[in-house]
């Protein structure tokens, strides 16, 4: 596809591969940025120092700058793992004579000034040559590795304002493309260390791979836990890991890792998710708070209190991950994903959105009912529930970021958030916010209830809206109120196929022409399906939903049900979140535990 003034054979003049359909990379991350690794070895995307900041790795995207590790035989099939309950991602390739690996994962803990990328390379079986190819290309490609030399080993550069230094490949030499450039020779059983880093200061402590990798291995072992009890215990344990690698130190949770991702081709819907939406961090600690009070949820709690308690009703719906404001988007100098666009930034961080505060005030409730709910963040729950008393009668924006409109789902969060927090949090205003989720809620009730009983979208739009099913799921009505059964009927017969869930009906087009099933709505059909005790029924909606995985095990937005693929950004933080919630409470639920049969 052609952009203005952008070359028809912009990806061929860097040099770039043509990208891989999205189902086929994988993710390795710190908290603190990401990178995704492609079939052929090659790390196509990772932006340095933080989420936000400038890619340095832009092969995705059609731009300069990659670090690969692939056999110099190139006729090979490629395939590959996670270690159980880690990002750390296992890359495997059968050549004509042997079956070479490579270990990767960025070094954890984490320095938000620092990423460190360690490999480790291995003849599985047989002798193995190996290429390996190195080019830093800061600030998205303008930044060309310079200054480079050798010593001790350690070869060191600079790429803009970031410093580079790459161990374990002495005999690399610099190529005519500004790159460095090695193949490596391993016998039979043998293995090779690589240990990429690249940081906003000098560096001086040694790059030891032994000890960076133990540290990495304690640090998931740690970070993630059994769940055994879950109904889906290793994909449970695989999403914990990856909320746990979208998540910052400082709390801030990214949507995905990626920008411009297309959730259909050459629709104008291609965003940059690389920031924490307060929604998406809510749901990842609900998700976890189902589970129990482990570490996610102290920090959603902490990221989202922080941001009410600086911005209070003027809260916005995303920030970047350190807890600042959203840059206005941008165009890329790269041709872009097949089918995307090259933009950076997001102008939902400018929108008004009422949800926020209702999904906020339930996470703050489901901190409390585990004892874990500090003074300080009692007080952004008070703030939340003045805010939604303030301003629910205004139009929002709303959970998909359309329009400013009287939008059901909005409010019945709200409903949802303010009765769990005046059950939890005992304080004189705890009768206030009762009070006002039946205000919310009758209003609601009057204008947004379809005269054939179901939950309609807007007041001004009767049709079907697959969002609803959560706060619905989560309480807003009692479970035996006929308007849930209704409503879920409606979207099931609306909004549903092939066992998969779509979002709401765009105009005449039919399901799946306009967009891919959402696989947040198909987690939260099985949630409402739960919730009406249907339990059977609950976990087949969660089986189907669970299969739109590329072979990774990672989900994206969207899924293109005829097309077996992923659409949107990589991987999308909420779809695992609800994944990890609905694992933990069919767990506990006896009927879906035999029903899966485990």
């Amino acid at each position: 596809m052609t952009r203005p003034g952008t070359p028809d054979d912009a990806a061929a003049a860097t040099g770039a591969d043509s990208p891989w359909a999205l189902r086929d990379y994988a993710l390795i991350a710190d908290g603190e940025r990401g990178a995704l690794i492609d079939p052929r070895g090659g790390i196509a995307w990772l932006c340095a120092p933080a989420w936000h900041d400038g890619a340095v790795f832009n092969g995705l995207l059609g731009g300069p700058g990659g670090f690969g590790v692939r056999p110099a035989d190139r006729w090979n099939v490629w395939g590959g793992y996670y270690e159980d309950g880690t990002l750390i991602r296992v890359s495997r390739w059968v050549t004509a004579d042997g079956i070479v690996s490579c270990r990767e994962a960025l070094a954890v803990p984490a320095d938000t000034g620092r990423v460190v990328l360690l490999r480790q390379i291995r003849a599985v079986r047989g002798a193995a040559l190996v290429d390996v190819d190195l080019d830093v290309r800061a600030d998205y490609g303008r930044r060309p590795m310079t200054g480079m030399r050798q010593e001790n080993g350690t070869w060191t550069a600079r790429s803009g304002a970031l410093h580079v230094r790459l161990a374990g490949a002495a005999q690399a030499r610099p190529g005519p493309d500004g790159g460095l450039h090695a193949r490596l020779r391993l016998p039979e059983g043998g293995s090779h260390d690589l240990v990429l880093e690249i940081a906003t200061e000098l560096q001086n402590a040694p790059l030891v791979p032994h000890s960076l990798w133990n540290a990495t291995e304690r640090w998931w072992a740690a970070a993630v836990p059994d769940c055994s009890d879950t109904a889906a215990p290793r994909d449970t344990r695989m999403a914990y890991a990856v909320l746990s690698g979208l998540t910052s130190v400082r709390g801030g949770m990214v949507a995905a890792a990626t920008t411009s991702l297309p959730e259909r081709a050459d629709t104008g819907r291609d965003y940059d998710y690389r920031y924490a939406w307060v929604r998406d961090q809510c749901y990842a600690g609900v998700a976890v708070a189902a589970h129990g009070p482990h570490p996610l949820l102290e920090r959603a709690v902490r990221f989202v209190a922080d941001r009410l308690l600086d911005d209070g009703s003027a809260l916005r719906p995303a920030y970047t991950v350190d807890g600042g404001p959203l840059p206005p988007e941008r165009g890329l100098p790269f041709v872009g994903y097949p089918g995307g666009s090259d933009r950076t930034g997001n102008r939902a961080g400018r929108q008004f959105q009422l949800d926020v505060f209702g999904e906020a005030l339930q996470l703050f409730a489901a901190a409390a009912r585990h004892g874990v709910l500090d003074s300080r963040a009692a007080r952004a729950a008070a703030l939340a529930a003045d805010a939604v008393a303030d301003r629910w009668t205004q139009p929002d924006a709303g959970l998909w970021e359309l329009e400013d409109r009287w939008w059901t789902h909005s409010r019945l969060c709200c409903v949802v958030g303010l009765r769990d927090l005046s059950r939890e949090l005992r304080t004189p205003a705890s009768a206030d916010w009762s009070r006002l989720a039946d205000r919310i809620l009758d209003a609601t009730r009057s204008r947004c209830v379809h005269p054939d009983g179901h939950w309609q979208r807007a007041d001004d739009d009767p049709g079907p809206e697959a969002a609803l099913l959560l706060p619905l799921a989560r309480g807003a009505l009692p479970r035996t109120d006929p308007s849930l059964a209704l409503t879920r009927s409606e979207v099931a017969r609306q909004l549903a196929a092939d066992g998969y869930v779509y979002r709401f009906r765009h105009g005449d087009e039919p399901l799946g022409d306009a967009e891919g099933a959402f696989l947040l709505c198909g987690f939260t059909m099985a949630l409402a399906a739960h919730a009406q005790g249907r339990h059977t029924e609950a976990v087949r909606w969660f089986e189907r939903t669970r299969s739109a995985c590329g072979p990774t095990g990672l989900f994206a937005e969207e899924y293109d049900v005829a097309q077996r693929q992923l659409r949107g950004n990589l991987p999308q933080g909420f779809v695992h979140a609800l994944l990890l919630e609905c694992s933990a409470r069919f767990g506990k639920a006896g009927d879906a535990v035999s029903a899966i049969g485990w």
